[in-house]
């Protein structure tokens, strides 16, 4: 199962951290990972690359952790992010779990 920790601290600072594999079908065929991860990191790349927001931010396998603060713009694509997973999570309930913190 895929888990998604969202924590936002104020209006310009929030973290979240995905784990997990979605074992939804073999790995490298797991459409549910691929769309996790494919939304993470384009929320990542968008804040640190478009925005241009220093970001604290650390993958491994099966891992991603991602922080920013002094950001209100940053705040609203992670609040996107959370968003995106929860449409999943109807979905396939089964393989994404989320959890939010405020």
């Amino acid at each position: 199962m895929i888990r998604a920790r969202f924590r936002f601290k104020s209006d310009d600072k929030a973290q979240f951290s995905i784990s997990g594999h979605a074992g939804y079908a073999e790995s490298g065929s797991d459409i549910v990972c691929a769309a996790v991860s494919s939304a993470a990191y384009m929320a990542a790349n968008t804040i640190t690359e478009i925005l241009g927001v220093k970001a604290k931010a650390s993958v491994k396998d099966g891992q991603m952790h991602f922080s920013v603060s002094d950001s209100k713009e940053a705040v609203s694509i992670i609040r996107g992010l959370a968003l995106h997973l929860e449409q999943l999570r109807e979905q396939y309930p089964d393989h994404i779990e989320i959890t939010t913190e405020v």
